[in-house]
């Protein structure tokens, strides 16, 4: 079980930014999941709640999203509100899951690392 966060690249974020932005798509994220699949959440949590944090181009983080939906896989889209180095409404991040590792893998296995 993992937990995949997807950062938008093409954004200019210090990692300040960044490190806000990864924690509320995982955070959001997971309660999707938790609700949604809680024997699954709780699997994840009771074995240390691994996360991985990758990088994409904005449009990939889209069609991430549509992906992951479609294979009922819990993700939430994170959009800033703008106050402080990104325009509101920017796309800053995707996580995606938890979930089994071979789902996710099918899915972000492709992504480099951030």
């Amino acid at each position: 079980m993992k937990q995949v966060i997807v950062v938008n690249a093409s954004l200019k974020m210090s990692k300040g930014k960044i490190c806000a932005q990864v924690a509320h798509a995982s955070l959001f994220a997971a309660l999707k999941a938790k609700k949604k699949h809680p024997i699954k959440f709780n699997r994840w949590l009771n074995s240390g709640a691994k996360k991985v944090i990758v990088k994409a181009k904005e449009e990939e983080l889209i069609k991430l999203k549509e992906l992951a939906s479609r294979m009922k896989i819990p993700n939430e889209l994170i959009r800033d509100a703008g106050y402080t180095e990104v325009p509101p409404g920017s796309i800053t991040a995707l996580g995606i899951g938890p979930e089994d590792d071979e789902k996710i893998d099918k899915l972000t296995g492709h992504l480099k690392l951030l």
